[in-house]
């Protein structure tokens, strides 16, 4: 092949939606879908030591998924300043792939959906 495999992410329509900002609808319905996934499976895999150590904290995440629900990248915006919850925050994303496809409504201006999300570790 090319070089058009390394090049899969260039011209591909990126869109960024927050669970701060108010979304359309679609947008909204995904985003809840894609939530409750993965606090389900962070619920099950938070950190053992981050809990023995009674470690909490905050952090925000951003992670891009292709319109196949695929994980393209996951990376820390906002550290939470603790290394455990930070890998944990990561782990916890690539347990929970793949997601699913994004809709017809988000697909029609987006190849690759950005989930921007602020992310709590507490008791």
């Amino acid at each position: 092949q090319d070089m058009s495999d390394q090049l899969q992410t260039r011209g591909l329509r990126k869109r960024q939606i927050s669970a701060a900002v108010r979304q359309s609808p679609s947008d909204a319905a995904y985003l809840e879908t894609w939530r409750k996934k993965v606090e389900a499976i962070g619920n099950l895999h938070y950190p053992e030591q981050a809990k023995r150590q009674g470690i909490y904290g905050n952090l925000k995440l951003k992670v891009a998924i292709d319109k196949d629900g695929q994980l393209v990248s996951v990376k820390i915006i906002e550290s939470s300043g603790q290394e455990v919850l930070d890998q944990a925050a990561l782990q916890i994303i690539r347990l929970s792939a793949p997601f699913e496809p994004l809709p017809d409504s988000i697909r029609q201006n987006t190849d690759i959906l950005e989930i921007v999300r602020e992310w709590d570790f507490h008791k």
